[in-house]
């Protein structure tokens, strides 16, 4: 006979915002929900409750996440916050989120995964008998991930080291925090077995893993292997070889170590790719800003690392108008993109975080020179990517596809080794002369650079 007294399935609806290192929070704490027996629902009005995964590094993340919190509230009544937004507080000592928005059910910091599932079994009981093995949309021991199948963001630490005046992640995430390598590597085993074609490392100091913990000597498939980036980078390359699959890094401080780690990237081992956030060029600005190195050792190190693979490709973020930050400062910044040769360029103008040191500092700029600087650092930097790409016409790349509308048959859109989705370059990819030549999302295809479109690629699919 048909059950009619079935218990409905708890629906939670979820949104994540801010980096991929929040992204990762996210994917933790829904392979939770998953394994509990709980069910994600797109809209909120159809959810028993919402989490929103929050951002709080600058002012327009901060009104973001305050926005969609307003809009689950209304939409739905039962929220719970959790992310960067959550660990701020007022100089009175009130939570900055219950402030704004008091009706909140619960709110935590970021990496909470135990208090958040606390605070989801305090209002929304978990299932009876969850199954716990069986969870969609999984990668085994990796579980849950919010990306495309085919590439997928790996967190290796929590927290920062670094103490730079105009950023509040140290007081938001803590101090730096290394995960183990075997559980790091598990992880990325399972994604490759699980179809992922683009593995992403991430952390807020990629280039200082292991250094909380000495770079001690772990263990992982019963070999020993060094709490160390190098030893890390190695070891992830040879588990993606034999699925051909790319690992990029991203968020690595131009320390004298990753010398070591360009090495590999020459050597074909992994993606030769680097996401270097800069942030200022000159040496006042950068003490000011309590950056490490300044912008002629910067210069020197790239060089010395295009010397060691002449194909590496770097993105930068940088901040325009820090606080006193004068006309001769900026032009030195200006000088510096042009000979760094950078390929891709993030730019914000400077934010004043509530916490940040530098809201000290005076000097303030105006809102209009703020943003007349992020203007002309923008236009400055895509000059540069443009004269750089266009030198890539008649070149053949191997490009990772993202999308193939009627499997390919009026083209599609890919990436190179030297774009990261959602932030850099894409590739158009044109018809296939061949009719019998398809094209599929995550898988890789040879394609000729015929021609740019701004900052963009066109190219041909070579045929098979």
């Amino acid at each position: 006979m048909p059950i009619t007294n079935a218990v409905p399935i708890p629906k939670i609806g979820f949104v994540s915002l801010g980096c991929p290192k929040a992204l990762t929070d996210s994917e933790l704490i829904l392979t939770q929900l998953s394994a509990e027996g709980y069910q994600t629902c797109k809209t909120f009005q159809d959810a028993d409750l919402v989490i929103v995964n929050t951002c709080g590094f600058i002012d327009d993340a901060v009104q973001e996440s305050l926005s969609t919190i307003a809009d689950a509230l209304a939409h739905n009544g039962r929220v719970i916050v959790t992310g960067c937004l959550g660990a701020r507080s007022e100089d009175s000592g009130q939570n900055f989120v219950r402030q704004w928005h008091p009706s909140v059910l619960a709110v935590t910091g970021p990496h909470a995964l135990q208090e958040v599932m606390d605070a989801v079994h305090t209002h929304l009981p978990r299932p009876a008998n969850p199954l716990l093995d069986l969870i969609p949309n999984a990668f085994g021991v990796a579980g849950v991930k919010l990306t495309p199948r085919h590439y997928a963001y790996l967190k290796i630490s929590e927290g920062c080291r670094q103490h730079c005046t105009f950023c509040i992640i140290p007081s938001l995430r803590g101090d730096l925090v290394s995960r183990p390598p075997g559980p790091i590597l598990n992880e990325a085993r399972a994604l490759f077995e699980g179809g992922v074609k683009e593995l992403l490392i991430v952390s807020q100091d990629t280039a200082a893993y292991g250094l909380d913990v000495n770079y001690r000597t772990a263990f992982w498939d019963g070999r020993p292997i060094k709490t160390r980036l190098l030893a890390l980078v190695q070891a992830l390359g040879s588990l993606a070889q034999p699925y051909g699959a790319w690992v990029r890094l991203h968020y690595v401080y131009p320390y004298p170590s990753v010398d070591e780690v360009v090495a590999l990237m020459a050597s074909g081992h992994v993606l030769p790719y680097l996401d270097v956030p800069f942030q200022h060029s000159h040496p006042d600005v950068l003490r000011r800003m309590k950056r490490p190195a300044d912008g002629e050792k910067n210069l020197a190190r790239l060089e010395r690392w295009r010397q060691i693979c002449p194909d590496l490709a770097v993105r930068s973020s940088f901040i325009a108008g820090f606080p006193g930050e004068t006309e001769a400062e900026f032009a030195h910044l200006l000088d510096f993109i042009r000979e760094a040769h950078i390929d891709h360029v993030g730019c914000f103008a400077y934010s004043a975080i509530a916490g940040a040191a530098a809201n000290n500092h005076g000097g303030m700029l105006p809102a209009e020179l703020l943003a007349e600087r992020q203007v002309r650092l923008m236009a400055t930097a895509q000059d540069v990517s443009a004269t750089k790409l266009k030198k890539r016409i008649g070149s053949t790349l191997q490009v990772l596809v993202d999308a193939a509308p009627v499997r390919g048959k009026k083209g599609g859109l890919g990436r190179s080794y030297a774009d990261a989705p959602e932030i850099d370059s894409i590739v158009q990819l044109l018809p296939p002369h061949k009719v019998s030549q398809t094209l599929k999302v995550g898988t890789f295809t040879r394609a000729r650079v015929t021609a740019t479109q701004g900052l963009d690629m066109v190219a041909q699919p070579c045929q098979s």
